[in-house]
């Protein structure tokens, strides 16, 4: 199999990531096992556990560790720290929880004009009975 420049650029010489990147930037993901300090944090005691399995955060960059191991930066909301991840440590979480904020919004609008169309009318049909009493 050939790979474009692109993807060939992405190829990882590990045995445990696949060829090409299985998260993307921006995707959310939840760690699967505990992210423990390896001496390169100061504020945390070494081999402290920084976050706990199962804590949700959001790829912001996908790298390289010694141009062999692809690396994930997850940024942990709740936690308020951004960590370097592997590939196998991650499991994506689906967005989709049946909530559609578009169609929500949508609604909330039509509600909206409806409600100020009716006003409208309202006040317009009172303005043409004031007029309409002062002949």
């Amino acid at each position: 199999m050939e790979y474009t420049p692109a993807q060939a650029n992405l190829v990882s010489a590990s045995t445990k990531d696949e060829i090409l990147p299985v998260f993307r930037i921006g995707q959310r993901v939840r760690i699967t096992r505990p992210i423990r300090n390896d001496g390169s944090n100061p504020f945390h005691s070494p081999d402290a556990i920084l976050v706990e399995p199962g804590a949700e955060g959001y790829v912001t960059h996908i790298g390289d560790w010694l141009q062999v191991i692809r690396i994930y930066e997850v940024h942990f909301i709740e936690e308020g720290s951004t960590y370097g991840c592997r590939e196998s440590e991650l499991m994506a979480v689906e967005d989709f929880d049946g909530y559609d904020e578009v169609e929500d919004e949508l609604k909330w609008l039509r509600e909206h004009r409806a409600k100020r169309a009716a006003e409208k009318a309202k006040a317009a049909a009172e303005q043409s009975q004031d007029k309409g009493s002062d002949d």
